[in-house]
């Protein structure tokens, strides 16, 4: 993949302002957009756009193949009659600065079903057969994606491998027997995802017209309840009970003193070779028909994994175990040409994952928050005079602190290997811009920032402490008065004079 030099901005959907307690696919995001484009942005970089579940974590889906039916804009929907100003009536009170996934869950649920019932006995000729359309195109995860959402919604929102061992076990009568007792509830979901990917699709290109490309993420692993496992149990290490018997995570880091016990099931890399990873091949497949640019979460475990033992109650006693990345890019390569990716190869990288990465001309990562630790900081890789032009550097991810926030709370060995390397003494108020002008003037082909480091918000703002459940995780809205005509025009200016515009 060759990218041009530019820039871009981090920030996820859900944390788009709008009436309803969640970021949408509508007027605000395409605000948003107009906003990059007046700013000389050409990415708009965004998290898994997966169903969450419990945690809210959009690095742990129900699908990686589906669309959240949170970030669906109601607004469409009554422009549209699916829904109806009377259905508006019982709408709760909403934090515009916080998402409140427990009230999502049950009240745009509830808003999802008047609008699935609205099309059901109206007269939506069109919006039928774009509907039927639609689910043949999609059939190949959708079919089993719905039926799995029916019957976890059947079971209490039991995951699938706590269910009666037929369906657990997917023996065909009893799936065919569950296909015709849930047929409305299949129906639903299936209906549900066309709405998300209609907007979508209508959304990214909104932004394509206007110059604005749609960085997106898949994380390398599968959520354990999701319907991935569920349907593709071969693909991965499980007992005869569906229980994983070995799980996912890292070891040790800078994020965690024991690790990250992630919990995901660990791909059968053999099993995968066996029949061509026809998986991974529909699941980059899939990607492609949702971003222009895909980042590839922990690249790493494409070259080796934390394989820990199920069950842990830490990640400390795993073991490092090679993949078969290289094989399985060579098949995705061969079945849909050279793709565009790039790799978050941050962590523990060894010379098997550079080469991995380079083999295949993948773009690494570069984030300038970790540039200035350690004594002999001046040979850090993402030290701005040393990061390579194949790179694409970030201040910060959704996973780190906000720059403000990290420079407030920096160990003053980092503080003080800053102001040695830039000759300068920043404040709280100006280092978070003062970093945004070094990523901007490395050679990396592209700088990303999260809108909150160009907003200059503090800690209290970052969007996700890894290796917690804390209620403020992934909650982050944006104010919506915060996007000033003035800020733009900085950015655009900084764009410019970095080079980095169209």
């Amino acid at each position: 993949m060759t990218l041009q030099r530019s820039s871009g901005v981090l920030l996820h959907p859900t944390s788009l302002p709008g009436p309803y307690g969640i970021g949408e696919l509508g007027a605000s995001a395409r605000h948003f957009v107009d906003w990059l484009a007046q700013a000389g942005q050409r990415s708009w970089q965004v998290m898994p756009l997966g169903p969450t579940g419990y945690g809210d974590s959009p690095y742990q889906a129900f699908s990686a193949f589906a669309g959240n039916p949170y970030l669906i804009d109601l607004t469409t929907l009554r422009e549209e009659g699916l829904l109806h100003d009377a259905d508006f009536e019982a709408m709760p009170a909403f934090n515009p600065r916080r998402v409140d996934f427990g009230t999502q869950f049950v009240w745009r649920n509830q808003m999802l079903d008047r609008a699935y019932a609205h099309f059901i006995y109206g007269e939506h000729a069109e919006l039928t057969a774009a509907f039927e359309a639609f689910k043949q195109e999609e059939a190949d995860w959708l079919g089993d994606y719905a039926l799995f959402m029916a019957l976890k919604t059947a079971h209490g929102g039991l995951p699938w491998n706590a269910w009666e061992a037929a369906l657990r076990d997917r023996e065909p009568g009893a799936l065919a027997s569950a296909r015709e007792r849930l047929a409305g509830a299949i129906d639903r979901v299936q209906f549900v995802q066309f709405l998300f990917f209609r907007q979508w699709t209508a959304l990214r290109e909104y932004a394509r017209e206007r110059g604005v490309q749609i960085i997106g993420d898949i994380p390398i692993f599968v959520a354990m309840d999701s319907s991935d496992a569920w349907a593709n149990r071969d693909q991965f290490y499980f007992d005869d009970q569906g229980q994983p018997t070995v799980v996912a995570g890292v070891p040790p880091d800078y994020f965690s003193e024991t690790g990250q016990l992630w919990g995901n099931p660990l791909y059968n890399w053999p099993r995968m070779k066996e029949d061509g990873f026809a998986w991974w091949i529909k699941r980059f497949q899939g990607s492609l028909k949702l971003y222009d640019i895909i980042r590839v979460d922990h690249f790493r475990g494409f070259a080796g994994y934390w394989e820990i033992p199920y069950p842990a109650e830490t990640a400390m006693n795993g073991r490092w175990v090679p993949a078969l990345g290289h094989e399985m890019f060579e098949a995705v390569r061969a079945a849909l040409g050279s793709l565009p990716i790039i790799a978050e190869d941050l962590g523990v990288i060894t010379p098997d994952v550079e080469k991995l990465r380079d083999d295949f001309g993948f773009p690494g990562m570069a984030v300038l928050q970790f540039a200035f630790g350690g004594g002999d900081f001046a040979v850090n890789d993402f030290l701005p005079g040393n990061i390579k032009e194949n790179r694409v550097v970030y201040t910060g991810t959704h996973d780190n602190d906000t720059t403000r926030g990290w420079w407030v709370n920096a160990d003053e060995s980092e503080r003080h290997n800053f102001r040695v390397y830039t000759s300068s003494d920043p404040g709280e108020d100006t280092f978070a811009w003062q970093l945004t002008e070094l990523a901007f003037s490395t050679r990396a082909v592209l700088a990303v920032v999260p809108l909150q480091d160009l907003l200059n918000l503090g800690s209290e703002d970052r969007m996700n402490l890894p290796g917690t459940t804390g209620d403020h995780n992934w909650t982050w809205r944006l104010d919506p008065a915060a996007l000033l005509p003035s800020l733009a025009a900085q950015l655009r200016e900084l764009t410019e004079r970095t080079g980095r515009s169209a």
